[in-house]
């Protein structure tokens, strides 16, 4: 029998949404203050999946997403198909509940519009009821509203731009022993039961529980449906229901690993005759709570079962690049709101990064800094680097970013040119940790990641012919986890506030090579 091992996405993809659209599966994620944003995934078997597309070029406001605004801009967005469009709709915890529709998920998808204005609206998901009425439902923020762990519907015109009825409270986490941070729901209608799928008690530390009432307004029944039990797998966090074309139900749902992000889990799912659904394997009432009694439904999370159609082992979007085509791939993106001049990626096999000035003189508030993921298993990230421009304090490299950042790269100086390892926290600021007088105008940089998420830095020359011999910088340093997403790899030119630049000032990258678990990626 054909297995595939969870998760499925092994990197960052948070708040994952999944739907399919004939054999045709589509998913979404947060992406907060990363832009391009909200990317679109798709798969022909919920196992192995593509990168294909950002819907969101920029994240609005637009002038207010020019500077990285870490924690904040997308979070958990919610993707649906009605009426021949996608709609994804989104929230921005300090300015609302958006939307935006494609004809093709590839794009292009329209410019977003704001449904339901408002601080610490969250998580919404639209349904369209049979009987021609449409609801929204929504969470809570308590950073930004003063309250939490209630869900919320409002009823809104069929097109998303308006509401035309009163929000009411539907569930109320308070209310339910041992329920917080309830959050992330998702609302849909099977059997005449209008069902809310959501994740409740924290993001790594919490569990599912599905929501049931005859009526959209409630009452709302409960039963937790999947938590960790005996796995490895903590949370279970937010995710989606999903069918296939043979009838059978999956789960998708993420698990947070620290420095990795919130990963992807595929689990299948089954409905009981009692109408309830159960999730994972075994399908059985097991765990046990501290009094000893069975908990009905709930399932433990799972790292190996039947692929549901059958056509490969989990597979990470594409991670390599060699800058053939113009423009970048959607596997990059940037801090904050790009600018044009940014960048220029004409397809020859480089990449120019025009060095740019972070307001606080570090990359952590630098927006052009161009970054992916950082791949749950261990990966090698490999380029070569020039700086150009003679402009002094100009840098440009490979850093590892997250709340706190290291990078190795080249820095000009009064005296020529340095290979600079430096480590960033708030408290210190930027600091060497080596520092010597680079080899030539090229640099190669190495970054080897384990899987604890331990860096091994290593640089050598760049200009001459065949592969050169990498001197490792000693010790190692441990990725640090961003604001509610991973650490991520990215490329940066910058240089200090008050330089006086012009566009030959930054640095020039050649492909950058990744390897994931010892696999071309």
């Amino acid at each position: 029998m054909t297995t595939y091992s969870n998760p499925i996405l092994d990197a960052d993809w948070p708040d994952p949404d999944t739907i399919r659209v004939g054999d045709d599966y589509w998913m979404i994620a947060s992406s907060f203050n990363r832009a391009p944003g909200l990317p679109v995934l798709h798969s022909r078997d919920l196992v192995s999946w593509e990168h294909v597309a950002n819907a969101l070029p920029q994240v609005p406001p637009v002038a207010h997403y020019a500077l990285p605004r870490h924690g904040s801009g997308v979070w958990a967005p919610s993707l649906r198909h009605h009426d021949g469009l996608f709609w994804i709709v989104y929230p921005d915890p300090d300015h609302g509940i958006f939307v935006l529709t494609a004809t093709d998920p590839r794009g292009p998808w329209t410019e977003p519009w704001c449904v339901l204005p408002g601080r610490g609206l969250i998580d919404p998901c639209p349904l369209w009821d049979d009987d021609g009425r449409t609801y929204l439902v929504h969470g809570w923020a308590r950073s930004r509203a003063g309250i939490k762990n209630r869900l919320t519907v409002v009823e809104v015109d069929p097109t998303l731009h308006r509401v035309v009825g009163p929000a009411r409270t539907v569930v109320d986490g308070d209310a339910l022993p041992g329920f917080g941070t309830l959050e992330g729901p998702k609302l849909s209608k099977r059997d005449g039961w209008y069902w809310i799928f959501a994740p409740a008690g924290g993001v790594s530390t919490g569990w599912q529980t599905a929501f049931r009432s005859r009526s959209v307004w409630g009452p709302y029944e409960h039963r937790v449906v999947l938590e960790q039990g005996s796995t490895p797998v903590n949370g279970p966090h937010q995710g989606a229901w999903v069918d296939t074309p043979d009838g059978t139900d999956w789960f998708l749902h993420f698990q947070d690993r620290d420095q990795f992000g919130r990963v992807v889990h595929l689990q299948p799912m089954r409905w009981d005759d009692d109408g309830w659904p159960r999730m994972g394997d075994p399908l059985v009432g097991e765990p046990r709570d501290t009094t000893g009694a069975t908990l009905e439904g709930r399932g433990q999370a799972v790292l190996h079962h039947p692929t549901p159609t059958g056509s490969g082992e989990p597979a990470e979007p594409e991670r390599s690049d060699d800058f053939a085509r113009p423009g970048l791939a959607p596997r990059w993106h940037w801090q904050a709101n790009p600018s044009a001049d940014w960048y220029v990626a004409p397809g020859d096999g480089t990449l120019h990064l025009a060095a740019q000035a972070s307001p606080l003189g570090n990359l952590r508030d630098q927006g052009a800094v161009l970054c992916q993921q950082l791949p749950g298993q261990p990966s090698t990230w490999e380029s070569v680097v020039r700086l150009t421009g003679d402009a002094p304090g100009t840098r440009a490299g490979v850093v590892v970013l997250g709340r706190e950042y290291a990078w190795i790269g080249l820095e000009r100086t009064a005296g020529g040119v340095d290979v600079v390892h430096r480590r960033w926290t708030a408290e210190t600021g930027e600091q060497d940790v080596a520092r010597e007088p680079a080899p030539g105008s090229a640099l190669v940089v190495r970054l080897e990641i384990d899987a604890a998420g331990d860096v091994t830095w290593s640089w050598g020359p760049g200009d001459g012919p065949g592969r050169p011999e990498l001197a490792s910088v000693p010790g190692t340093w441990r990725a640090v986890v961003g604001h509610w997403i991973g650490a991520e790899v990215g490329l940066f030119a910058s240089a200090p506030t008050g330089a006086l630049l012009d566009a030959a000032d930054g640095g020039t990258f050649g492909p950058v090579r990744v390897t994931v678990a010892g696999k071309d990626a």
